[in-house]
């Protein structure tokens, strides 16, 4: 009996360590199983970081796949004052309110061309999230480049906002690309995070 009860106890706890490990999977590593990559192509890590937070993500994306930098940057650079959502006469807030009524205009960029654009078999793409999308510089480039030929990767950052749409809109406005599913990372994402991240879509390191 003592036995018996024994091996029953042994397999409540294997169950229920099974079951801790599927759901840590779940949280930190690729959350589409259908999105994978060849772990050993060229990769390019786009990005437009308003703050520093999606250009921490980028730059340990780009140290951990070997990949190239490439940052997004308006050719009117965003200020601290500009960015300041919570006042309604922001350069933000005046954006969004355009886009609301279908006004908001590709916001220029330095440069949209990528030297060697042709070699890169991946390309990540990274973003905040404004309001629910990704925030609009993007957009300028995405229309600007062909993706044909490439596998396109999103990843945004936000205090709390999800991917919501934003991947979905990038990959409509862009000429061509296998676009995966992307993935949303929290203001302080961990390097582990996102290297667990990196795992499930295929790169080793």
């Amino acid at each position: 009996m003592k036995r018996a009860k024994f091996f029953t106890l042994l397999l409540t706890l294997a169950l229920s360590l099974c079951l801790i490990l599927t759901a840590c999977g779940r949280e930190s590593g690729n959350e589409n199983p259908d999105d994978h990559v060849d772990g050993y192509s060229k990769v390019l890590v786009v990005y437009f970081s308003a703050t520093s937070n999606t250009e921490r993500i980028a730059q340990h994306i780009a140290d951990s796949t070997d990949g190239e930098l490439f940052e997004i940057l308006p050719a009117d650079d965003y200020s601290s004052a500009d960015l300041n959502w919570s006042n309604q006469s922001s350069r933000v807030v005046s954006e969004h309110n355009a886009y609301l009524a279908g006004n908001l205009e590709d916001v220029a960029l330095e440069s949209t061309s990528v030297p060697d654009w042709d070699s890169y078999d991946t390309v990540f793409i990274g973003y905040p999230i404004w309001w629910g999308i990704a925030a609009w510089p993007v957009n300028t480039f995405v229309k600007a480049n062909d993706f044909k030929g490439k596998t396109v990767i999103p990843f945004c950052t936000s205090s709390s906002s999800g991917l919501g749409d934003s991947a979905k809109n990038l990959k409509d406005m862009a000429n061509g690309g296998e676009w995966l599913s992307g993935n949303r990372f929290s203001s302080g994402a961990s390097n582990s995070t996102v290297d667990s991240w990196l795992n499930g879509l295929g790169f080793e390191f």
